[in-house]
């Protein structure tokens, strides 16, 4: 099984990406741990990309892509592989085909958990208060909402068009969510 997982910050990727990754027996890879083990193992990718990150800039797609493209070459990742956090934009999708089909693999599913945007906001200022984030105020969370909103959002088009996006209510406790997100691949094929 090979899936992507999209959707708004704030409605439980990385929670359902755990939990359906267990389900499939498949690693669930996340360009935030891809991007943490880079640098913490000092890799020529992770120099690279720290460099971008101390001078407070976005690390470019071409780093971001040669991660993931490494990943995937991974052994683990060669039975089937669950991304959450990638692709972001439209180039990323495109290298993302690149990637796929000099593996040769192919996408089964893209699984965008979809929420309210009001419910996301206020479940996101709970968890700053939670974990203490006094940077995520409710300012910084609607614009990330935003953001995704402008970039990450067209790329449910171009999987919806392909035939692979399975549309799920990222909204209620993890058990309902993870239900739902496992009938609606049952539905997908």
């Amino acid at each position: 099984m090979r899936l992507l997982l999209m959707g708004p910050p704030g409605a439980g990727k990385g929670t359902q990406a755990k939990v359906v990754s267990q389900k499939f027996g498949i690693p669930a890879i996340s360009t935030g741990d891809i991007f943490r083990m880079n640098v913490a193992n000092k890799t020529e990718l992770g120099v690279e990309a720290q460099r971008y990150m101390d001078a407070g800039e976005y690390v470019p797609d071409s780093v971001t892509n040669a991660m993931v493209r490494d990943r995937l070459g991974e052994e683990d990742a060669k039975a089937g592989f669950l991304l959450d956090g990638y692709p972001r934009t439209l180039a990323q999708v495109e290298e993302l085909d690149t990637i796929l089909r000099e593996y040769g693999y192919e996408l089964d599913a893209v699984v965008a958990l979809t929420a309210d945007e009001d419910e996301l906001v206020a479940r996101l200022l709970k968890r700053a208060q939670i974990e203490g984030r006094s940077d995520d105020t409710e300012e910084v969370v609607r614009r990330r909402q935003q953001l995704y909103t402008e970039q990450t959002a067209p790329l449910l088009d171009v999987y919806r068009e392909r035939g692979l996006l399975v549309d799920v209510d990222g909204i209620g406790d993890v058990e309902a969510v993870t239900g739902r997100i496992l009938e609606g691949l049952g539905k997908a094929g």
